[in-house]
């Protein structure tokens, strides 16, 4: 038997796929009240996207043995649903594609389809059909299925509960990564306040990362005195990390500070940060000065570094 928190996870995948199923009715007799089953569905729809394929291409596509995926296209072909053309370049391999009668039988399916994941999808809120995409996205991305998505991530200005977020989410990384204890999350929250309270928009701005719906980092850059901006709470979250987008918010934010009339770029943080160090180093920032002192209960090393623009 497997360990408990195993069977926990187990048990959560299996109610998920029960749920899932039943919604989009795969256990139905015929797929979307069609005469097809849902494997013969997803064959035809292979054969509805692609002007040509070939029987290989789909059982790759679609994980389908190929014993059994014969089989079927004999089927279909017997019922004039599909037909063969030996390949010119490969004798041996032969194009598939939907005749005129497959498409007239497998349209009304794909209407279906559609018109039922839209109805689905005008239940939710634009917020909530992000995070369920998102969800989708990384599922597919663990599992090794994603091939053709978005763009990994995008950089946005704050919304509703995203200065709340970031805080919460030093606060719980900084303790789990470094043992930072609560003075860190008071800072930080002494910074985020300071800046939804005081923004000064022709020289300040937030940058919140978004992957697959869901917040991945952040970035501030704030006055300091005259023609010096502050940079603060960069932040990339470990399952985002990786993706560049560390590298893209430390950029964003050196750019607006050019545009908005900086002359340099100050920022402070600790010898232990080593990511956050290599992307100041990679943007041209110097380390200025250090001392050591204890903060957060931990013996740490303060950096100061500087980038003149």
């Amino acid at each position: 038997m497997p360990e408990p928190s195993l069977a926990r996870q187990i048990a959560d995948v299996r109610r998920f796929n029960r749920f899932y199923t039943q919604r989009i009715g795969v256990l139905e007799e015929g797929y979307q009240n069609s005469p097809f089953s849902l494997a013969e569905a997803r064959v035809l729809y292979e054969l509805f996207r692609h002007d040509k394929t070939t029987a290989s291409d789909i059982a790759k596509e679609l994980g389908l043995d190929a014993g059994y995926l014969s089989r079927m296209l004999r089927d279909f072909e017997s019922r004039g649903l599909i037909a063969r053309k030996t390949s010119q370049a490969d004798g041996r391999q032969s194009h598939l594609s939907l005749t005129a009668r497959g498409r007239e039988r497998f349209t009304p399916l794909e209407k279906n389809t559609v018109s039922q994941v839209s109805a689905m999808l005008r239940d939710l809120s634009g917020d909530a059909r992000r995070r369920m995409i998102g969800a989708m996205h990384a599922i597919e991305n663990t599992l090794g299925g994603i091939t053709d998505v978005q763009p990994p991530f995008i950089l946005r200005q704050p919304k509703p509960g995203d200065f709340g977020w970031v805080v919460a989410r030093h606060a719980v990384l900084y303790a789990q990564e470094y043992g930072w204890t609560e003075p860190f999350e008071g800072l930080c929250a002494q910074i985020v306040a300071d800046f939804a309270n005081k923004q000064d928009a022709k020289y300040e701005r937030c940058w919140i990362a978004e992957r697959n719906g869901e917040n991945a980092g952040s970035i501030f850059m704030v006055k300091d005195k005259p023609g010096v901006a502050r940079l603060r709470l960069l932040l990339v979250g470990p399952s985002a990390r990786g993706l560049g987008i560390g590298e893209r918010l430390v950029a964003e934010s050196i750019r607006f500070a050019r545009e908005a009339g900086y002359k340099k770029v100050t920022l402070w943080t600790h010898s232990v940060l080593g990511a956050a160090r290599h992307l100041y180093e990679q943007a041209g920032f110097t380390l200025t000065s250090s001392e050591k002192r204890k903060s957060w209960g931990k013996n740490v090393v303060a950096e100061y570094w500087d980038l003149k623009l």
